[in-house]
């Protein structure tokens, strides 16, 4: 994907909303290739009896739900340490912040941008691993966390630390805001903290807010 559609994207000057239109185009040619292949039934690896949760802070949780939030804080705390102390993981950062000026200093942006697709793709997969362990399998399965992740994203400021803060606020409202309404609006919930953000704090958590400078 990344040599045959985002490489040549970039090359003609496509801005990011171009490529995440790209991407989203990708996402659905992917889900309607898995249901042609193998069907829209809903499937399940679990090898476990289901079980009731255990209680915790007035909550249930099961098993694989804590499995998922150790596995989460493990992958996140490896990811900060990549991306942090790691050569690549600097590169990445460079990038990021300015392509123009990390080629100028001898960095190989496309090289850089196959690692950072290449690690994006692996938290993808393992994140949809540790979904279908508590939700089973289905090709539409990836929409909705896709959503919400874009959502910490931006309201996290585009940091890992800050995402994670953003997820957390997610989650939270989402499943504290059906105690008074009913859960058919929980997505509408994730959508009104977006546009919240997007009015009051555009930079996100963990974002500056830009100065304008007289010259």
């Amino acid at each position: 994907m990344e040599a045959s559609i985002f490489q040549p994207l970039r090359g003609r000057g496509a801005s990011g909303t171009t490529l995440l239109i790209a991407s989203l185009g990708i996402y659905i040619v992917i889900q309607n290739s898995i249901s042609l292949l193998f069907g829209d039934d809903t499937l399940s690896f679990r090898w476990w009896s289901v079980k009731p949760g255990l209680p915790l802070l007035g909550a249930r949780f099961t098993t694989p739900q804590i499995a998922i939030i150790l596995c989460s804080w493990v992958i996140l705390v490896l990811t900060w340490v990549f991306i942090r102390y790691s050569k690549i993981g600097k590169r990445i950062k460079a990038v990021a912040n300015d392509p123009t000026l990390a080629r100028m200093v001898g960095i190989d942006v496309e090289r850089i941008y196959l690692w950072a697709m290449g690690l994006g793709s692996a938290l993808g997969g393992i994140a949809g691993i540790l979904i279908a362990c508590d939700t089973d399998i289905m090709p539409t399965m990836g929409m909705n966390p896709f959503m919400m992740g874009m959502v910490a994203a931006i309201i996290g400021g585009n940091t890992i630390w800050g995402t994670a803060a953003g997820a957390l606020l997610l989650g939270m409202a989402k499943h504290i805001g059906i105690i008074w309404i009913p859960t058919r609006w929980q997505d509408a919930i994730t959508f009104i903290i977006l546009l919240g953000f997007l009015l009051f704090r555009p930079q996100g958590f963990s974002g500056k807010r830009k100065r304008k400078a007289a010259v």
